[in-house]
Formats: C-alpha cells, sequence, structure tokens
C-alpha cells in the first residue's frame, strides 16, 4: 500500500449531508496518524451535480466518501469498481489515484462483518432484516458472510420484495420474504438487523423476547433508538450504527491514506463526543 505524503484532500459527498459525522472520524484518524496537510470536508451533492464535481478534482484529492443519493450514481464515473462494490451495485469510497484513476469500492460490507465480529458475533445459523431499502442489500451482502442458513427480510411493499429476491439470488443466499406485519417474529432470531428510518421500528420494541440475541442497529442519530434501548434493557447484544460508522471508516482512511491500521479508537471517540454534543 502506498502511503501518500504532502498536502491532501478528501471530502464526503452526499444529499442531505449536514448531519454526516465524516468528517469529524476521518480528521481524526488524520490527527492521530499525524498526517499534516490532510484535510477532509463535507459538501452537499446530488446525483445531477455529481459528474461536474468530479470535473473540477485536482491531483491534491486522495478519495471521496459517497452517501445517499450517489452510491449507484457514481459508478459510471468512475474507472474500475471492486467486486465487493460491484456484488449491491453501491460504492461509498472512491480512491483517487496520482495518475488520475478513480476506483470505487464499498466498506459498508466488510464494515458491517467487522462491527459483528467486534461483539463477538462470527457466525450465525439463521438471521433477519427489518426493511428492504438501501441498507438491506449490503446487510445481506454482509450476512453471506456471516449466515449459514436461510435470512428472513420483512418488507413493507411488493417491489422492495422483488428487489430482495434478485439481490439474493445475485449473492447466494437463501432468502424468504415475509411481510412486516409480521415483524415481531423477527425478533426472535439469532440476529436481527434493522435497516429502516428513525421510529419505524419503535412499535416493535414491546415485542422484543425475554431473553433477545444479537440486535444490529444501522441508526446512530438518535441513539438509542426504543428498539435498541429496550433489547439492551433485556440483556441482548447490541450492535448500532455508530459501530457500523467507524469500521467502515476505518476501511476509508487506510485506503485513501496508504496507512494502516487506521487508528479505530480515536475515531470511536470523536464520534461518540460529536454525537454527545448533538
Amino acid at each position: 500500500m502506498t502511503v501518500r505524503s504532502g498536502a491532501r484532500r478528501a471530502a464526503v459527498l452526499g444529499s442531505p449531508i449536514a448531519h454526516s459525522l465524516s468528517p469529524v472520524l476521518h480528521r481524526a484518524a488524520y490527527a492521530e496518524l499525524g498526517l499534516q496537510g490532510w484535510t477532509y470536508d463535507r459538501f452537499e451533492v446530488d446525483e445531477q451535480a455529481l459528474p461536474g464535481f468530479f470535473e473540477t478534482l485536482g491531483s491534491e484529492w486522495a478519495g471521496l466518501s459517497l452517501t445517499m443519493p450517489l452510491k449507484r450514481a457514481v459508478i459510471p464515473l468512475l474507472d474500475s469498481v471492486s467486486d465487493t462494490a460491484a456484488s449491491v451495485d453501491a460504492v461509498n469510497t472512491v480512491v483517487l489515484g496520482e495518475d488520475g484513476r478513480r476506483t470505487g469500492d464499498n466498506t459498508d460490507i466488510p464494515g458491517m462483518v467487522a462491527a459483528l465480529r467486534e461483539h463477538g458475533i462470527d457466525k450465525v445459523d439463521t438471521a433477519a432484516i427489518l426493511g428492504a431499502g438501501a441498507t438491506a442489500s449490503s446487510a445481506l451482502a454482509a450476512l453471506a458472510r456471516v449466515c449459514s442458513g436461510e435470512i428472513v427480510v420483512h418488507v413493507r411493499s411488493e417491489a422492495r420484495a422483488a428487489e430482495m429476491r434478485q439481490w439474493a439470488e445475485r449473492l447466494d443466499v437463501t432468502v424468504r420474504i415475509a411481510a412486516w406485519d409480521d415483524a415481531e417474529q423477527a425478533l426472535h432470531a439469532p440476529l436481527v438487523i434493522s435497516t429502516t428510518p428513525a421510529g419505524v421500528t419503535d412499535a416493535l420494541a414491546h415485542a422484543v423476547p425475554e431473553r433477545p440475541a444479537a440486535l444490529f442497529d444501522v441508526l446512530y442519530d438518535p441513539w438509542p433508538t426504543v428498539l435498541a434501548a429496550r433489547w439492551s434493557a433485556y440483556g441482548g447484544a447490541v450492535v448500532s450504527g455508530l459501530d457500523l460508522l467507524v469500521h467502515q471508516a476505518v476501511l476509508q482512511v487506510e485506503q485513501m491514506t496508504g496507512r494502516s491500521p487506521a487508528p479505530l479508537e480515536a475515531m470511536r471517540h470523536a464520534g461518540e463526543q460529536a454525537l454527545a454534543a448533538r
């Protein structure tokens, strides 16, 4: 891995973007690694503005983090895409080579796996996913590495169900689609991954079993969610969206800077402080 030196730039792009914790995490890493002259900013960029933004990038740029709605829109602008990103048609990381090449990757998937492993979750026989939006495909890809058996996906629309079946076939995992009305049943799985927007799972909290297994809730603000708070109160293992955010950012920092390992604990602490100040 080539270590990049001198004044370099990186940033997170998306719309909306003001809430992003990525600048806090990446800047904490730069400080810990002694990368003087490195900056990391945020830019409000939508799909229409993305090609124009890429045209402005000079040789000082080392990389970009991408959030919604750019993870798919960026692909035609890249020179190459990793197998991981291609598996879900989603890029959240662009490494800008000094030769001008643009390489896309997806650190959400290995970030999910790393966050689970940090909490002692290496393998499960079955799992459940709540929701079928953009994050659910990455969750499915992560479970392809963690879950040996059936994955039950609780969806709120038939269109989403069809999409999840397509992802399951592509990722070669066994998926059973279930109605959202039956989502309470999901809470008995060895691992539950909630990929829904804030508030959607609040109504399920009353159904948390007395001895829950593991919950991975991809939200980090507000935190804890009602579901995560009840889960934790009952003694279940809880993996948070901040865990995911930090682990995927660690991989981004390593790819963009060429420095490894990135300082996970310093990045986590910076993220916790920033959330506490909100």
